[in-house]
């Protein structure tokens, strides 16, 4: 499947490749999820709890990326289970917590209809969410027909067709069947 669109004048477009796991890479990708989750619960209950002291106070607090980066800090200090994991996709899943939420308050300073909006970002529960783990391109690489991921997982994608270029990022998730992708983003 190949989308394009159109970013800062330069077209990207998305590959998406099937994945072939072993067991070793499946129990670890499900690791990594299960740490990236952690850290999306935690942004989420971060950003309550500076919502609701602000109401309280009356100040106008923040609870952007610095912010949440610090509790990632933190975080990792504190749990050698979290600091097992690459850093690269829970650093990445707190950027998009950001972007989902910026979209959401700016949806509500629109004063778009309710049906139109974006919702704040919720709580992701085990049983309900699938995984994506997202790599920018210092948390992954290509070699022998492999993608190598931050963290040590290395996993073999089905090449149907190459790639035009250097891929920028790639999307690892799990679909609702079970089955496993890379997309990779690429200038076209």
């Amino acid at each position: 499947m190949t989308v394009g669109a159109k970013a800062d004048g330069a077209g990207c477009a998305r590959y998406t490749y099937r994945l072939r796991l072993s067991r070793s890479a499946r129990r670890a990708l499900e690791a990594e999820w299960d740490r990236c989750r952690w850290v999306w619960n935690e942004c989420v209950a971060t950003s309550k709890a500076v919502h609701q002291a602000a109401k309280a106070s009356g100040e106008r607090l923040a609870c952007g990326p610095a912010r949440l980066d610090r509790m990632l800090t933190e975080a990792r200090k504190g749990a050698p289970w979290l600091r097992e994991g690459a850093s690269v996709p829970q650093q990445q899943l707190i950027r998009d917590f950001g972007k989902s939420r910026a979209k959401a308050l700016k949806d509500i300073d629109g004063r778009l209809p309710v049906r139109q909006r974006a919702g704040m970002p919720r709580f992701k529960k085990k049983r309900e969410a699938e995984p994506t783990l997202n790599y920018t391109k210092c948390g992954f690489r290509l070699k022998d027909g492999r993608l190598h991921l931050a963290g040590g997982v290395v996993v073999r994608p089905v090449w149907s067709r190459e790639l035009p270029g250097a891929p920028s990022s790639v999307r690892v998730y799990r679909d609702s069947v079970g089955h496993w992708y890379a997309s990779f983003v690429t200038t076209a």
